[in-house]
């Protein structure tokens, strides 16, 4: 990733469904998958931080839960998103950036669209990222995932 002048992200808002947040940092876990934010605050979105600042060219990821801790989660119902719904970012200097859903896909979680996810995009780009479909009590999660593509208006 290039440099940045950028300051982190601090809030995202998905208005069609209702969601709105303040956003973390998340990173790696060890074993280098993306670390989600914690189960227990599942009403908490966060920013992968090896991914670009939103408004920096490239594909920004932001994940939160579909449910947690016995409750919805802020993307609770974020398969409900369509294409031309906007996606609101605050960045870390108080300004909002739109963001206009151009794709949206519910895949298997071991079918995961890595390359469609993190690979270089020509401007600047989101992906929205939770669990999705059927929970498997016997696994302890959803065996799918809900991702909305979204790009940067000008």
């Amino acid at each position: 990733m290039p440099p940045t002048s950028r300051r982190p992200p601090v809030g995202v808002e998905i208005p069609r469904i209702s969601a709105r947040s303040p956003l973390t940092e998340v990173g790696r876990n060890p074993d280098r998958s993306v670390e989600m934010p914690p189960i227990g605050t599942p009403m908490r979105a966060a920013w992968f931080r090896h991914s670009p600042v939103p408004g920096d060219t490239g594909p920004a990821v932001v994940l939160g839960h579909v449910d947690g801790a016995g409750q919805p989660g802020i993307f609770h119902r974020l398969r409900e998103v369509v294409i031309g719904d906007h996606v609101l970012v605050e960045d870390g200097d108080g300004k909002s950036l739109e963001f206009t859903v151009y794709r949206t896909q519910q895949v298997a979680e071991a079918s995961f669209p890595t390359d469609d996810v993190y690979a270089a995009t020509p401007g600047p780009e989101l992906r929205l990222i939770t669990c999705g479909g059927v929970f498997d009590h016997g696994a302890g999660g959803h065996l799918d995932n809900t991702i909305v593509y979204a790009r940067l208006d000008s």
